[in-house]
């Protein structure tokens, strides 16, 4: 059971973090399993079994979401706009009462409060940045290969900080689209066993691929030291990231009609998310 959690937890980061606006490092605050994944990621050599307990299941489960459950997402997010963003909105807000837990162990201080401002408005003020009009075109050559790296690096960066949406900014430089067409042919190669297709993916998707499990290692890092520095500013900090959330994940929806029917859906989508959250929660944390 607790490896089925695991894969669900990881499921859920995985789509979360091909959606702009959604943040798969909230998501992980969400289900009470953010602190044990930085510990396992920077404590693989001193306590692997322990770290491979955690992270195989999780990164089985992010592969499955990644890989196979974003389409269905993907045609969620068109046919239903309102009531999918309602339900990552819950499974995000599901997290707070977690936070809230550990919020009430200090009295409040003004910088807490300062922090959690200014956390809200850093990732309220993300939309804001405008997508990239130009069409990014991915070549085969050494400069693109380490500006990938660089752009995994980034990406490594929005998944292990709560709050960024690694998707939404890398819809705003304009490597998206490029990247997700990549991944796409590169699955459409596999399956097919165009040979050509494959060679191709590879060659442009392992410096991505490089530039994240870096990237996720040395954020990991510093991340792991200020929560053991500055621990409580860091849990009002993550406040001011779920607080902010909503804002980025409704953010970018065209002008829909809504009735009765989809407020209600979105309503019930909405505590589905929380009820989600709460369950995948880790108990005993």
């Amino acid at each position: 059971m607790k490896w089925m959690s695991g894969i669900c937890r990881g499921i859920l980061i995985g789509v979360a973090n091909i959606m702009p606006g959604v943040s798969g490092g909230t998501l992980a605050v969400s289900m009470g399993i953010y602190d044990k994944l930085i510990y396992a990621v920077t404590h693989m050599k001193e306590d692997w079994k322990s770290s491979f307990k955690i992270l195989f299941p999780i990164g089985i489960g992010a592969g499955i979401g990644f890989l196979m459950l974003s389409y269905a997402i993907n045609w969620m997010f068109f046919q239903y706009p309102v009531q999918t963003r309602f339900l990552f909105i819950g499974l995000v807000f599901g997290g707070m009462p977690e936070i809230l837990r550990y919020i009430r162990e200090e009295k409040i201080k003004l910088s807490y409060l300062m922090m959690m401002i200014g956390f809200f408005v850093l990732i309220a003020g993300i939309p804001m940045l405008k997508a990239s009009k130009a069409m990014v075109v991915i070549d085969l050559s050494v400069f693109m290969a380490v500006k990938l790296f660089g752009i995994g690096f980034l990406a490594a960066a929005t998944m292990v900080i709560p709050g960024v949406s690694g998707s939404a900014i890398l819809l705003s430089i304009g490597y998206y689209h490029p990247l997700l067409n990549e991944i796409t042919k590169f699955i459409y190669g596999f399956l097919n066993m165009d040979l050509l297709k494959i060679y191709r993916g590879m060659l442009i998707l392992l410096p991505v691929a490089l530039g994240v499990v870096i990237g996720i290692l040395l954020i990991a890092k510093i991340v792991e030291y200020l929560f053991c520095h500055y621990r409580m500013l860091c849990y009002w900090a993550i406040l001011g990231l779920i607080l902010a959330s909503p804002v980025g994940i409704l953010s970018g929806m065209q002008k829909q009609s809504v009735d009765i029917f989809t407020i209600f859906m979105s309503f019930l989508l909405f505590f589905l998310g929380i009820f989600t959250a709460i369950e995948l929660g880790e108990k005993e944390s």
